[in-house]
């Protein structure tokens, strides 16, 4: 399988590669430090398809915020390049090795802190699972809202590093929503705390928003307070099959008029639909060109007018089937199935997952864009995602021995970030520039916007050795 050039920079020296894990092991000599070549590869790659990014040419598993500083302390004065990574889930890039460079993953910094039910807060480290941190502030009656569809994978540090979103952020927002303080690792090795536990503080720049989403390109956390809410009744779902994509497109909008503030407001296209049910068997109309999975978690009788309310919006919008779910366990294996999308298609071939945004006003032009690419192109794209927000994630199949794959994929990927673009979007909701999408950046954001982006991480790295090439393109 062809591969996509990372166009990373060039790292330092054999000289300096030595001498910086020399100076770790003779600092840090109870750290775990990998640098067998076999257990380096395993650390090379996130899920994203068709790179083929340097191998590190080490791996550190810290346990402690100490251990991480000296990590980034000595890399500094060895000009080193260090890649945060958590489990490795991302789809952009963003936690791939940089040539000569340490990747340290924080899965053994997995410890939840605290959980402060006065505050609503939980304090934790970033390799907590993003799943087990939600079971245990759940067994304090409590809820934390961002929730990716990797969620039993993916970790907190993984998410504040893209700002992930997920199922409820129709309702609930993304990962920075939920952030009220971090501690971070400056580039110089420094440990600095930002926010607290306040709800309400304007104290100073906003420096929260800005490391969060950053992929560790401008700081390391080492440490997060996210706010927890109580938790809310169960969920109750509706789902709407519809004969076309336009159809679910105009409902969606049709939902959001009515008054309907869904939990869920998810779709599946005909593609992702026939994946699933393949897999899951649950009994899903095949011929459907799209499907919408609303849920609601409004108390009581609430939640089940909310859900009429939406089930009537749909028939208006031309469904042909609509479906309240009355067992919860339904209920539960359709909600898991949209959270298992990808891998149904990557039984299908190699799939490469895009992440672009409209205005939910837009939602059906982008719909139909994504289907004259496939088109023109002769691929399949298979179209699922957060349409609550305008958020979809048009998946490109192709066989996995294609000769031709990584050509045929940056054409797509380009033809579908550009109509994003075009459509008032943008190339990326929740999965981060990394790698995959950095050429795009200065056609969304503008070379002012970018320029600006620059001068933050030259003030904030100025040796460029958090991230490299990630976000933003070398010059």
């Amino acid at each position: 399988m062809s591969a996509i050039d990372t166009g990373m920079p060039a790292g330092p020296s054999l000289e300096a590669r030595a001498a910086y894990l020399d100076a770790v092991l003779g600092s840090l000599p109870g750290l775990r430090l990998l640098t067998d070549e076999v257990d380096r590869e395993s650390y090379r790659r996130d899920e994203t398809a068709y790179l083929e990014p340097p191998l590190p040419i080490g791996v550190a598993l810290p346990t402690a915020t100490a251990e991480v500083a000296e990590l980034v302390r000595l890399a500094a004065i060895h000009r080193v390049p260090v890649v945060p990574r958590g489990a490795g889930t991302g789809l952009s890039g963003g936690a791939a090795g940089v040539d000569g460079g340490l990747t340290i993953a924080f899965t053994r910094m997995d410890r939840i802190l605290e959980i402060d039910r006065a505050d609503l807060v939980v304090v934790t480290q970033p390799g907590v699972v993003n799943a087990d941190l939600k079971k245990a502030v759940a067994a304090e009656g409590l809820f934390y809202a961002p929730d990716p569809a990797s969620y039993e994978m993916c970790t907190i540090g993984g998410n504040l590093g893209t700002n992930a979103g997920g199922l409820c952020c129709v309702k609930y927002g993304v990962t920075r929503d939920s952030v009220i303080g971090l501690e971070i690792v400056t580039a110089d090795g420094s440990v600095v705390r930002l926010g607290g536990r306040t709800v309400k503080d304007v104290a100073g720049y906003g420096l929260i928003p800005l490391i969060v989403g950053s992929q560790g390109t401008l700081a390391i956390v080492t440490e997060a307070t996210l706010r927890l809410r109580p938790a809310p009744p169960p969920k109750a779902t509706l789902i709407a099959f519809f004969a076309a994509l336009d159809d679910a497109g105009r409902a969606v909008a049709a939902v959001i008029d009515a008054g309907v503030e869904p939990c869920t407001l998810e779709l599946m296209d005909r593609t992702t639909i026939r994946a699933v049910d393949d897999i899951h068997h649950l009994g899903l109309d095949l011929d459907a060109a799209a499907m919408l999975l609303i849920e609601s978690d409004l108390p009581g009788a609430a939640a089940g007018i909310a859900l009429e309310t939406a089930a009537r919006a749909c028939d208006g919008a031309g469904a042909t089937t609509t479906i309240i779910a009355t067992d919860p366990q339904e209920a539960d294996w359709l909600r898991q199935g949209r959270r298992m999308a990808f891998n149904a298609m990557e039984q299908l071939g190699v799939a490469r997952m895009e992440d672009v945004g409209v205005p939910r006003g837009r939602v059906p032009d982008l719909l139909r864009e994504i289907e004259r690419i496939a088109s023109d192109q002769g691929l399949t794209i298979a179209t699922f995602g957060h349409v609550g927000d305008g958020n979809l994630h048009p998946n490109i199949i192709l066989d996995r021995d294609e000769p031709d794959g990584a050509a045929k994929l940056k054409r797509a990927t380009d033809a579908l970030c550009i109509a994003a673009i075009e459509l008032g979007g943008t190339v990326t909701a929740e999965h981060g520039i990394g790698i995959s999408r950095r050429d795009f950046l200065e056609r969304q954001r503008g070379a002012g916007a970018v320029a600006l982006m620059r001068a933050i991480k030259d003030a904030l790295d100025p040796l460029g050795i958090l991230n490299p090439g990630k976000v933003l393109s070398e010059r």
